[in-house]
């Protein structure tokens, strides 16, 4: 084996194209993936985590790379990001006005994303098409475009009276999902949640929540050979090395022939990566 590189890792980053083009993270260093498909690849945890905001040494990170006193205290660590519509900026107790002005005060756009069956989902616009990339989507098209990311977590609320907001990573993991019409859909859902989104929009303004229908909708392939028989997944706390011949790569997902690992869920752990022999790097 020849090591490739070692350092802390991050999410994988990901260009669109045919099929989606995969690099690994670690450190401020990149490394191509899409040419080790079928090549033995080895993912070694050395023992050390390093805060993604402090960089201070810790046992266990949480929010996918913080130590428990950034966690606690960033405002990107809050509950209101997973759940914007509970944003409490306005009210003065927000942990980071200003890094809230940011993040949170800017256009977001509502998707439909087709990934292990239809979702809705929110996201920046400087996000896409990153976010559907990142959750293995392969359909989306953007439906509303809101003003600020507590307003797009209202009208995800009521669209998902009528259709889910989460993926499946095993169903994910298992192959490619079956097409659908996502602007029928799409129109559906208008129709169906007209009240509260009228209603949505009567409180904040027509200009702040604005319908998208002008947009086709976005395919999306990746590089994947083959899905795994069984869907075992690797834990580098409990077993440091991840193994195997890569045969895909989907969402944030390695797929190797021996198990599956999502390399978002390590953010800032220290890895080693190694390939074998025979491949050039």
């Amino acid at each position: 084996m020849i090591e490739l590189g070692r350092g802390a890792v991050s999410k994988m980053q990901i260009a669109l194209d045919a099929p989606a083009q995969y690099s690994f993270r670690l450190d401020d260093e990149q490394h191509a993936l899409n040419q080790l498909l079928g090549k033995k690849l080895r993912l070694e945890f050395l023992g050390e985590i390093n805060c993604t905001n402090c960089e201070r040494s810790i046992k266990k990170s949480f929010a996918q790379g913080y130590c428990w006193p950034c966690f606690k205290s960033l405002a990107r660590c809050d509950s209101c990001i997973m759940s914007p519509e509970k944003c409490h900026y306005d009210a003065g107790t927000c942990r980071e006005p200003e890094w809230a002005q940011e993040f949170c005060m800017t256009d977001h756009f509502v998707y439909l994303a087709n990934s292990t069956g239809v979702k809705v989902g929110i996201t920046r616009g400087t996000q896409l098409p990153t976010r559907w990339l990142d959750q293995g989507a392969i359909q989306a098209v953007p439906i509303f475009r809101v003003a600020t990311r507590q307003q797009s977590g209202f009208v995800e609320d009521a669209l998902r009276s009528q259709v889910g907001d989460r993926t499946n990573w095993r169903t994910l993991l298992k192959g490619d999902v079956e097409p659908v019409d996502l602007l029928q859909i799409r129109d559906q859902l208008m129709d169906s949640c007209a009240e509260s989104l009228d209603a949505l929009q009567t409180r904040f303004g027509l200009q702040a929540i604005q319908p998208i229908t002008d947009v086709e909708v976005l395919d999306i392939a990746y590089p994947v050979e083959a899905y795994p028989a069984k869907i075992s997944s690797f834990n580098l706390d409990k077993n440091p090395v991840a193994e195997g011949t890569l045969i895909g790569i989907k969402g944030q997902y390695l797929l190797f022939d021996t198990g599956v690992i999502n390399i978002r869920k390590y953010t800032a752990y220290q890895l080693s990566v190694s390939v074998n022999d025979s491949v050039e790097v």
